[in-house]
């Protein structure tokens, strides 16, 4: 209503709720006054106080301000007796989440001067109500406690169920749990409603795997009884059907005896439909590999009541085959398209392939120039069209880094090194690095090229000089060397590296050994290195799933030339596996052998001495050799000679501490030895070392912290622990 406005009693009244509405008024009056011109119409109003201060009593387990951030009104806000109850009921469903189901909160209001009040909120908390018992009703088949743990679920509801935590492929227990001994410290006996929910959707699909398609599940019904809650679930099973004919009909690209092998559930004796659904994810995954990407595939499911029998059909229609038709990558800032496009094994105009596709994503990855690396598909021009988005986010390539190791009957050494995996955005790696300690100084620069001539075919080349102090003796020495690689299998790689180095053997102690006395002096070396391997880990780093594992031949003097002549061979096994609860177990072997070569000569550094972070963690770098005695007058002192074979065994468990900040533990058992010419490999002679650790892909780098201990010390040697530390910093 405006001033000038007919005057028209319903519009007043519209206003009166209007003006109500705003929430500030406890009473609101209008009149209407005869004027010279018209009608006067006057609003007469009472404010609602404000609130000057907000008071919790009588809670006594949670304080003040955690109920106060459940809230919205505040101190010196419109005292609203609507918004109140509203308030309310939040502060209760707080206390409900904390397992206080009888809490009850009430309120007064104490008003003061200049329009104001106090707001008190008077909060009954009650006792902490914990689940005192699940029941089941009608459950002929399972009993209670098979239905509470649900372990006899096989393959569950893998990649079909929108309740994401069916992903291991098991239903696991169900969330909700009757209280225990130990409640006090651990969540059972808490009552979560939208956990109790999918503990129902749990039950139903946990039946529907055991061959009880037509279960009902009824609502779960609680019951408070003072500070005990109780929980019953009502199960109408139903008949439990066996598995009948299945066959596979429609648009069959391989034969149907082929696609029948590939079936799961025909193996059980009773219908499992979460393996029913997970062997359709699998053949449409074959049909899309194939380029069939919008397959359809329809389960009809005949169930013979009488006989108790669910004769099942898949009906195939594999729709047009879909292209690619335009590959589109988004956010990469430094790292060039075609380093991207390289790694995939998918082009455009290309058929769709999921499996390809999944392996370029996993290439991308182990770049490791990425933070994520998210996958979308589009419809494109035409049905038969697909466009593929790759979005990037990459973090830093540059790493300077530093490291090293201590222990109580050890040296101290350190090293630092600067790194770009991704110079110029280009993919190609540049290190400079030095080590410095009480026995080594070492300084290496290297240049790799992955896709040499844009085939993947690597290059690399590099220049170095180390000088070490062995226990006897000294060795300088400067090198270089250059090398190729290309993949000639599936994550498989052959390189090829030169390496030439002038060597300087000095500072020759009496108490050396024989292989280190015939090389004082200045000496060179020729050899070529040759390796194959296969590396189908995740992630070099905090990897979860892969193998990794390499064969290197290494051939030193004969045609090649140069004083020292050897031939060694090694091989190395490594494989990663998940567990349970997102841990990771990792098996690792390897083994050598060297033996020299006529006409040329063979170095100590190049026998096998076992220890260290990389070998048997808890001893000393090299502290693990076979031993000779050399003859002094009449005394038999002992050297250390490296071993012409070696053996090495190592098992880790590697759980998550905070997953999302990328830091794992870890507990290791380490054995192995070393052993001298003419001696056999002794399983009952290895030497064993366990311990843990801790590793972290912090956002400055990768880091390693790890204490072994001698478990079989001799003596003289400190089983007490040993620690050991790599550690990184990205710019």
């Amino acid at each position: 209503t405006k001033p000038g406005d007919a005057f028209i009693k319903k519009n007043i009244s519209m206003d009166l709720k209007r003006v109500y509405d705003m929430g500030y008024f406890d009473d609101i009056r209008v009149e209407a006054k005869q004027g010279i011109d018209g009608k006067i119409i006057i609003f007469t109003i009472k404010e609602r106080p404000t609130i000057k201060d907000i008071i919790f009593s009588d809670n006594s387990d949670y304080d003040d301000e955690e109920i106060e951030e459940n809230i919205d009104i505040r101190k010196g806000s419109i005292l609203n007796t609507v918004k109140i109850k509203r308030e309310i009921n939040k502060i209760e469903t707080f206390y409900r989440d904390k397992n206080y189901h009888n809490a009850k909160v009430t309120y007064s209001i104490e008003k003061l001067d200049n329009n104001q009040a106090n707001l008190e909120l008077i909060i009954d908390e009650g006792d902490e109500a914990l689940v005192e018992k699940i029941v089941f009703e009608g459950n002929n088949t399972f009993s209670d406690d098979e239905l509470k743990d649900l372990q006899k679920d096989k393959e569950g509801l893998a990649g079909w169920s929108p309740l994401t935590f069916f992903e291991s492929g098991e239903l696991g227990e169900m969330e909700t749990t009757e209280k225990g001994l130990f409640s006090f410290l651990t969540d059972s006996g808490k009552l979560d409603e939208e956990g109790l929910s999918q503990d129902a959707a749990k039950l139903r699909a946990f039946y529907g795997n055991n061959g009880f398609s037509l279960v009902k599940i009824g609502e779960p019904q609680i019951s408070y009884e003072e500070d005990a809650i109780f929980i019953k679930i009502k199960i109408e099973e139903g008949p439990r059907f066996k598995v009948g004919t299945i066959n596979i009909e429609g648009d069959l690209i391989i034969p149907e005896d082929d696609l029948m092998v590939i079936i799961a559930f025909r193996n059980e004796e009773y219908l499992n439909q979460g393996l029913l659904r997970k062997d359709i994810i699998v053949l449409h995954d074959i049909y899309a590999d194939r380029g069939y990407f919008y397959t359809d595939i329809l389960p009809l499911i005949d169930r013979d009541i009488e006989n108790k029998i669910s004769n099942v059909t898949l009906k195939i229609k594999k729709n047009n085959l879909v292209y690619f038709e335009k590959i589109i990558i988004a956010g990469n800032t430094s790292t060039r398209d075609k380093v991207i496009r390289r790694e995939l094994p998918v082009v455009e105009q290309d058929l769709y392939s999921g499996s390809r596709l999944q392996r370029g994503i996993r290439n991308l990855q182990r770049l490791d120039y990425f933070e994520d690396v998210k996958v979308n598909t589009v419809e494109g021009s035409s049905d038969d069209k697909m466009i593929l988005k790759i979005d990037v986010e990459e973090k830093p390539t540059g790493a300077f880094s530093f490291g090293g190791g201590y222990s109580t009957v050890e040296n101290i050494f350190a090293s630092v090194s600067i790194t770009e995996r991704n110079l110029f955005g280009r993919g190609q790696i540049l290190r400079f690095s030095t080590e410095v300690g009480g026995q080594t100084t070492q300084f290496n620069a290297s240049f790799t090229e992955p896709w040499l001539f844009d085939i993947p075919l690597s290059a690399s080349l590099s220049l170095y000089n180390i000088s070490k102090d062995y226990d006897t003796y000294r060795k300088d020495t400067t090198g270089c060397s250059v090398g190729l690689g290309y993949p000639v299998f599936d994550y498989t790689r052959l390189s090829a590296t030169y390496i030439y180095e002038l060597n300087d053997y000095r500072d020759i102690e009496p108490l050396a050994s024989d292989f280190v006395k015939d090389l004082e002096g200045e000496s060179n070396t020729s050899k070529l290195i040759t390796r194959l391997h296969y590396d189908s880990r995740d992630r070099a780093f905090n990897a979860s799933e892969g193998s990794d594992h390499s064969l290197t031949s290494i051939y030193a003097g004969g045609p090649l030339g140069g004083d020292i002549g050897f031939s060694k061979y090694l091989l190395k096994v490594g494989r990663y596996f998940p567990l349970f609860w997102s841990t990771v177990g990792f098996l690792h072997a390897e083994t050598g052998f060297v033996r020299q070569n006529s006409g040329g000569k063979l170095p100590d550094e190049e026998r096998f001495h076992l220890g260290g972070m990389n070998s048997i963690r808890g001893f000393g770098w090299h502290d693990i050799s076979p031993v000779r005695y050399n003859e002094i007058g009449d005394v038999q002192i002992p050297v250390t000679v490296g071993g012409n074979k070696y053996i090495q065994f190592n098992v880790e468990y590697i759980f998550p501490i905070v997953n999302d900040l990328g830091l794992n533990g870890l507990v290791f058992y380490d054995m192995g030895n070393a052993f001298d010419n003419g001696d056999p490999i002794d399983f009952t002679r290895l030497r064993k070392g366990a311990g843990y650790g801790i590793r972290w892909y912090s956002p400055v780098g990768p880091i390693r912290i790890e204490v072994g201990h001698i478990l079989d010390p001799k003596e003289g040697e400190n089983g007490s622990g040993k620690v050991e530390f790599t550690m990184g910093s990205a710019f």
